[in-house]
């Protein structure tokens, strides 16, 4: 497996939990809070969260099947991205397991 794979998923790990957290406040300013705008703010984010969560199911399920997980460990990662929070602390979990299995399949470097 690439480290490319990892880092796309990261990024994606990131860009929706990031956005997933405004759209949960931007949630509690439009229904609890009442303010102005919250309206306007909550559809930009749910839009944009919504086809991120998408491209972040894709590389998410790529990372997955190039890993080779079983489907208990795939549905926990995806799911991640509908948690607030969630993506975050799953993301740092699987980048540390993931990285070190990168760093053993590494081969070593010719010296000249």
């Amino acid at each position: 497996m690439k480290k490319s794979v990892l880092t796309r998923y990261r990024v994606m790990a990131y860009v929706t939990g990031v956005l997933l957290v405004l759209l949960t406040l931007g949630m509690i300013g439009k229904y609890l809070l009442d303010l102005n705008g919250a309206a306007d703010f909550t559809r930009v984010v749910s839009i944009a969260h919504g086809w991120l969560y998408v491209l972040y199911l894709v590389f998410a399920f790529d990372l997955g099947s190039k890993a080779k997980w079983p489907v208990g460990k795939q549905v926990w990662v995806l799911l991640a991205g509908t948690v607030p929070t969630a993506a975050f602390f799953v993301e740092r979990k699987i980048s540390h397991e993931l990285e070190s299995r990168l760093a053993e399949d590494s081969p070593a470097p010719a010296k000249a």
